[in-house]
């Protein structure tokens, strides 16, 4: 008998965890209860307030015909409508809470893989959205942060003709590293690093003169110290940017050799960049080593690729290019802005912490003034099988 008790406790105890797992739904959060937010935009409005816009993705087509509040209607897009909605707060977390006051669905995070800056917002300072953004819990920080030329609100209310939105495109195009691709918990570590600088990708929207249709271009890279923008770099200084940075991944350059007819394009296979920081009295300087591997894809010059001396050649072409931009990004930083982009500190403290340590407050006297000794070391890895160019007419 007290065998076949415990086997009855045994299944009674079983069906109740079954009847308590059955019964899980209870705070259940179905996905048409949510506001999808897929894009956000910060802007500082005329009296000093915020303005947060939130690109919200409809779940269902029933969704477009309700009445969320804000600025703007639907927008068709490859897989459904989305719309943007704002809302104008005295900081971030009073707008987002005005922001869901104006929606009958709860706002889900989870989504928002984009953050833009307005241009105005960036010169007050993003010290204080900055602050709700990596506190609060919900939005995501591997989300990629921009600043936009004029208003971010603007950028948001874009609809690319390719793209299922304009949240899409611009994380494309930071993936693509055309440009420099900031992450918020790469930018939060930035302004509260030993330098106190930072880069983000800067945003401006443009237009084609045949199609009325706006979309969304990373062009240059807006430079923040202290936490506010003191001014942009362009695509071509940039570059320079990412290579003192370590953050080139892959690119093509197109070169037009000295004493030559045509253009050589290359493509980046790998590359490397290291700082080695050196102190001598009161001198601070530091050589950035750059090596890079490069792959010849086309070549419309009388060039014979064969010839090392020639690929000798387009390597020197190569190293005075990299010079070039690493150049105009020092002249800028160093010169104009006075902020260290390049992680020349955090150089500086690993090899000498105690001499950083006594000088740490003069960063902002020592810096323009830091010697750079740039030892770029291009190699062509594949120069092509073709040799000559075949397909130009023979000579005669």
């Amino acid at each position: 008998m007290g065998t076949t008790k415990r086997k009855s406790v045994l299944v009674l105890v079983t069906l109740s965890i079954h009847a308590l797992l059955l019964a899980g739904c209870w705070d259940r959060t179905e996905l048409n209860d949510l506001a999808i937010i897929t894009a956000a935009g910060l802007d500082l409005t005329e009296d000093h307030q915020l303005e947060l816009s939130v690109k919200i993705y409809l779940t269902s087509p029933s969704s477009s015909s309700q009445q969320m509040g804000g600025t703007s209607g639907p927008d068709k897009g490859a897989a459904g409508l989305s719309v943007v909605r704002s809302a104008v707060g005295l900081n971030m977390a009073d707008a987002a809470s005005r922001l869901q006051q104006l929606l009958s669905r709860r706002m889900f995070w989870g989504q928002d893989e984009v953050f833009v800056f307005g241009e105005r917002l960036a010169k007050e300072g993003l010290a204080e959205p900055m602050e709700f953004l990596t506190r609060h819990y919900a939005p995501r920080e591997r989300a990629n942060v921009f600043v936009s030329k004029g208003a971010a609100k603007d950028v948001l209310l874009l609809n690319p003709p390719i793209e299922r939105s304009v949240a899409d495109m611009l994380r494309e195009m930071s993936k693509s590293q055309t440009g420099l691709n900031v992450k918020m918990k790469e930018l939060a570590q930035m302004m509260a690093g030993r330098a106190k600088a930072a880069v983000v990708p800067l945003v401006e929207i443009e237009s084609e003169q045949e199609n009325p249709t706006s979309f969304p271009l990373i062009r240059g890279t807006a430079v923040l110290k202290n936490g506010k923008m003191v001014g942009s770099v362009n695509d071509r200084a940039t570059r320079g940017i990412m290579w003192l940075r370590n953050e080139i991944k892959e690119g093509t350059l197109t070169i037009s050799p000295n004493n030559t007819k045509g253009y050589v394009s290359i493509q980046l296979l790998r590359a490397h960049t290291e700082l080695i920081p050196h102190i001598q009295g009161d001198e601070w300087s530091i050589t950035v080593r750059i090596n890079a591997r490069d792959d010849i894809v086309e070549n419309t010059t009388d060039l014979d690729l064969s010839n090392p001396k020639h690929i000798k050649k387009l390597e020197t072409e190569l190293g005075y290019d990299m010079k070039q931009r690493t150049d105009m990004a020092l002249a800028k930083a160093q010169k104009e802005l006075n902020a260290d982009i390049f992680r020349f500190a955090d150089a500086f403290y690993r090899k000498y912490p105690k001499k950083w340590n006594e000088n740490k407050d003069r960063w902002d006297d020592i810096f323009p003034k830091v010697k750079v000794k740039l030892e770029a070391n291009p190699k062509i890895s594949r120069p092509g099988l073709t040799g000559k160019n075949l397909f130009k007419p023979n000579q005669r």
